[in-house]
């Protein structure tokens, strides 16, 4: 088969598509949906964890003396 051949059988089946194309692609958009809700909830799992430890931090500042600020620039 040549190309353009095989680009006439292409065309030729594209444009046949039976059944209804919102039910056929309603799944791509629910399935992006769950995972925008689980990263979303991964994303809230992380909320607050600075101060979930603080007792550590608070002892580490005591043994090796409390951090010098550094200047980044801003």
């Amino acid at each position: 088969m040549t190309f353009a051949t095989l680009l006439a059988h292409a065309a030729e089946e594209g444009g046949h598509h039976g059944g209804n194309v919102q039910a056929e692609t309603f799944w791509i958009g629910a399935v992006a949906f769950v995972v925008f809700v689980l990263l979303s909830l991964v994303t809230l799992s992380y909320r607050n964890v600075a101060n979930r430890h603080a007792h550590k931090a608070e002892a580490y500042a005591q043994k090796h003396g409390t951090p010098v600020p550094e200047a980044h620039g801003h």
